[in-house]
C-alpha cells in the first residue's frame, strides 16, 4: 500500500575522513522515496556533509544532492594527492587504511604535543577552505527548504553555539571542525570557535524543538563500544577522543529519553518530546578503524567508506523502513541508568 513519504530529520556525527561513511549513508536516503528530509543538524564532516547536501539539493532536488556530495569528497581527496599524511608500504601492501605507521603522521603527532597550530601554521590555512566556498552556495543555503543546524564549540565559555540557515559561511563550517591541536580557532562574531564536536556530536535539540517531523536518524560514526582496554599510547588517545566526542551525544539521548518520559503529552511542548522517535545507522567497520585514518583521505579509502555506509543504510531500511513515522528503533531507555 503507497503512504505518504515519513518526514525526518538527520542526526550526523563528525569524524574527518570517516565523514565519506556518513556519504554514502546519504546517498542511500536520498533514493529513498518513503523519506522526506525536513532538518539536518550536523558536526565537523556531518556539517559539510549536510550543508553540501542541502545547497545541491536546493539547486537540482535528489540528483543534485547526490552529484554535489562526490563533487565535495573527490575535491577533498584531490587537495590531499600531495598531503604528507599517506599510508606506509608495508599498511599499502596489506589493505591497512591505518596511518599509525607514516612517519610523518608520526612526526606530527609527536610535534603537536610541543608545539600548537600557531606556531606550525601561523597563517592559519586551511585547504577546506577553498572547497567549501567552491562546492557550497551559501547564499542558497539561507533560503533552502531544508532546515540546517552547525553546532561550533565556544572557545571562551565552552559552550556550544548552533548556527541556522542564514548563518552559514565557510567559517561557520570549519570552526565546526577546529580541531584545537591541527588549526586555530576559528574567529566568527568576535569570539574564537573549537570542533562543535565538544559541545554536540551533532546537537539533536533544535530538530525536536524547532521541526515538524518527530522522527530523527543518528548516523553515528565515532564507535560507542570498544571490546577490551586500550594498552599502547596510540589506543588510549584513539580511545580517549571516542569517548570525549561521544559524551555529549549520550547525556543528549539521555535528557530526551528522561523528557519522554516526564513530560505531558496534552500540551505541544510535551508532546514533542514524548512522540519524538529515534533511529540509528551505524557500521561495525567504524570501530575497527583508528583515529589516524580519519586524516586518510585517498578516493579508495573514501569510496570504500562511501560503499559501507550505503550497504548499511540499506540494511536499516530493509530492517526498520516499516517502523518510520511509527516507533523509535532505537531503545532510548538503554540511556536511562545511574549517574
Amino acid at each position: 500500500m503507497n503512504r505518504d513519504p515519513v518526514l525526518v530529520d538527520l542526526a550526523l556525527q563528525g569524524g574527518g575522513a570517516h565523514g565519506a561513511f556518513t556519504w554514502g549513508v546519504l546517498d542511500r536516503l536520498l533514493d529513498e522515496p518513503r523519506l522526506k528530509i525536513e532538518g539536518i543538524s550536523g558536526t565537523s564532516a556531518g556539517a559539510m556533509n549536510a550543508a553540501v547536501l542541502v545547497d545541491g539539493f536546493t539547486e537540482r532536488g535528489v540528483e543534485g544532492a547526490k552529484a554535489r556530495l562526490e563533487e565535495f569528497w573527490r575535491a577533498v581527496s584531490d587537495a590531499a594527492t600531495f598531503s604528507p599524511f599517506r599510508r606506509s608500504p608495508l599498511d599499502v601492501l596489506a589493505g591497512r587504511w591505518t596511518l599509525d605507521n607514516s612517519p610523518m603522521f608520526i612526526t606530527l603527532d609527536l610535534m603537536a604535543r610541543v608545539f600548537s597550530p600557531y606556531d606550525l601554521n601561523p597563517r592559519g590555512s586551511n585547504p577546506l577552505s577553498d572547497i567549501l566556498s567552491t562546492c557550497i552556495d551559501f547564499e542558497r543555503l539561507a533560503n533552502a527548504p531544508i532546515r540546517l543546524f552547525v553546532t561550533a564549540t565556544n572557545v571562551r565559555t565552552g559552550r556550544g553555539r548552533v548556527f541556522r540557515n542564514g548563518e552559514l559561511t565557510p567559517d561557520v563550517l570549519l570552526a565546526s571542525a577546529c580541531l584545537p591541536a591541527m588549526f586555530q580557532a576559528v574567529e566568527i562574531d568576535g569570539e574564537a570557535y573549537w570542533d562543535g564536536g565538544f559541545s554536540g556530536n551533532p546537537t539533536i535539540t533544535p530538530l525536536v524543538q524547532e521541526c515538524d517531523s518527530t522522527d530523527t536518524i543518528l548516523v553515528q560514526v565515532n564507535p560507542v563500544e570498544r571490546p577490551g582496554t586500550p594498552r599502547s599510547a596510540r589506543e588510549i588517545v584513539n580511545r580517549v577522543n571516542e569517548v570525549s566526542f561521544n559524551a555529549t551525544l549520550q547525556k543528549e539521548l539521555r535528557m530526551i529519553a528522561l523528557l519522554r518520559k516526564v513530560t505531558d503529552p496534552g500540551n505541544a511542548e510535551g508532546a514533542r518530546w514524548a512522540n519524538m522517535r529515534m533511529h540509528r545507522i551505524a557500521s561495525d567497520l567504524m570501530s575497527e578503524l583508528g583515529y589516524s585514518s580519519k586524516l586518510n583521505a585517498e578516493w579508495e579509502f573514501l569510496t570504500m567508506l562511501r560503499d559501507e555506509g550505503r550497504r548499511a543504510a540499506e540494511s536499516f531500511l530493509d530492517a526498520h523502513g516499516a517502523d518510520l513515522g511509527v516507533r523509535s528503533t532505537l531503545d532510548l531507555d538503554h540511556f536511562i541508568g545511574p549517574v
